[in-house]
């Protein structure tokens, strides 16, 4: 976290499953838009967590299924780990915390009495979670039972029910609520405390995340009956906390705009791709609005017009260069009249792209260097390719334009063309 030297401009803290990603959206359109939000705009001076009741291994998985973004922060197991970064470095204070008063082999051994009770997969069992599936109409009656037996064996758990179906036992001191009053505790005792947190849910085990005191909140709009009850006896004058008319990702656009905590216009929501002009977001939108005009066109999402190949030649200095993966280097103008022949070419098959952990640093007074990483999806397969670029700006009428200068791509560790047939940008 120390790239972070001052206090987050904002933290996102969203679950991921039906709340960040919509598994009802083949297509994962909001989750699409948020990305090209959040790397055009907060990126650089903010913090993105996601906090998730899957265990590693299917955070793992999800992210290999969904156009996800890297997060800065993960929060896995319903609370009870906290990494940092593409490393997904373990917090060990994290870990002493839990360890107090925490005895999993007696949670077993009692949980071993309610045959109500099915174990989840080996996967979703951790040190410090025991997880279960129970039939809707029994849990609250094991849940009281339970809580009691554990309690004469001297255990301080909590128990939490969540999807009309999972059944999580924890300690006591876990949570995804503990999770991220820690975490802001750490920050303020570092001196950087995010100016504004939002958290993002919709289901039981996110209710502990909106009970935070300084934080805004929104449940989206598919918010589960579990979570919406919670906020009818616990929260329902709160003016802090809404529930949004979007679904998933749409909704945590939704609250950004509704808190007034930032920019909620995703570049994927401007009608003109080529040379659209939002307020000016730096060099990160301009990597945004290409990647996704590239999108459009291969997909055939805009009209197939000589104007748009040509404003994309204009912003590339003639002379400028693109280094592609397999190392062969061309002129910027020929990888664009490249593109000119592709167009329509991945229509009907599942094709996006974006970009994730888009960073710029200024190395002259119109000079910057941006490093990024760019994923493509086609169908179910994904590729990625790590980034660096040069851009330069200057002022026009009064908006600030870039012009690419140079491009460097090589294939991310595990990644290949998904297409060779085409050098491309």
């Amino acid at each position: 976290m120390d790239w972070l030297k001052t206090s987050a401009r904002i933290m996102i803290v969203s679950d991921l499953d039906h709340t960040m990603v919509d598994h009802h959206d083949p297509e994962n359109l909001s989750l699409l838009r948020f990305n090209a939000l959040w790397e055009s705009n907060y990126r650089h001076d903010s913090l993105l967590v996601f906090s998730t009741g899957r265990s590693p291994t299917l955070y793992k998985q999800l992210r290999k299924e969904k156009p996800m973004l890297t997060p800065d922060i993960t929060i896995m197991s319903v609370g009870t780990e906290i990494t940092y970064g593409i490393a997904m470095v373990p917090d060990n204070g994290w870990v002493e915390i839990l360890n107090q008063k925490w005895d999993r082999n007696i949670v077993l051994e009692e949980t071993h009495k309610f045959p109500e009770l099915k174990l989840q997969s080996e996967t979703e069992q951790r040190p410090h979670k025991v997880s279960f599936y129970v039939d809707k109409s029994k849990a609250q009656e094991v849940m009281k039972a339970l809580s009691e037996k554990l309690e004469n064996r001297g255990m301080n758990v909590k128990i939490i029910y969540s999807g009309g179906m999972d059944l999580d036992i924890l300690p006591q001191g876990a949570g995804k609520g503990q999770a991220l009053a820690y975490l802001l505790q750490k920050f303020k005792k570092e001196g950087k405390p995010p100016k504004n947190t939002l958290v993002c849910g919709d289901s039981g085990n996110d209710a502990e995340l909106f009970s935070i005191p300084e934080v805004h909140g929104v449940m989206v709009s598919n918010a589960q009956e579990e979570l919406l009850q919670w906020h009818t006896e616990n929260a329902k004058n709160n003016p802090k906390i809404i529930h949004a008319a979007e679904r998933c990702a749409g909704g945590i656009i939704q609250a950004i705009g509704h808190f007034g905590l930032g920019p909620n216009i995703s570049p994927r929501d401007v009608a003109e791709t080529a040379d659209n002009h939002l307020e000016d977001a730096g060099p990160a939108h301009e990597v945004i609005k290409f990647n996704f005009f590239c999108e459009k066109w291969r997909r055939a999402e805009i009209e197939q017009c000589d104007m748009y190949i040509e404003s994309l030649k204009a912003s590339c200095d003639p002379a400028g260069s693109f280094v592609h993966p397999s190392g062969v280097e061309q002129c910027l103008h020929d990888g664009i009249s490249a593109l000119k022949k592709t167009y329509g070419d991945k229509q009907g098959k599942g094709y996006r792209v974006w970009v994730d952990r888009v960073l710029s640093s200024k190395i002259s007074s119109d000079t910057w260097l941006v490093k990024f990483v760019k994923w493509e999806i086609l169908g179910e397969e994904q590729q990625s390719r790590i980034c660096t670029a040069i851009l330069t700006s200057e002022e026009v009428n009064g908006l600030r334009t870039y012009v690419w200068a140079h491009l460097h791509e090589t294939w991310s560790e595990g990644s290949g063309a998904i297409d060779n047939g085409v050098w491309l940008m």
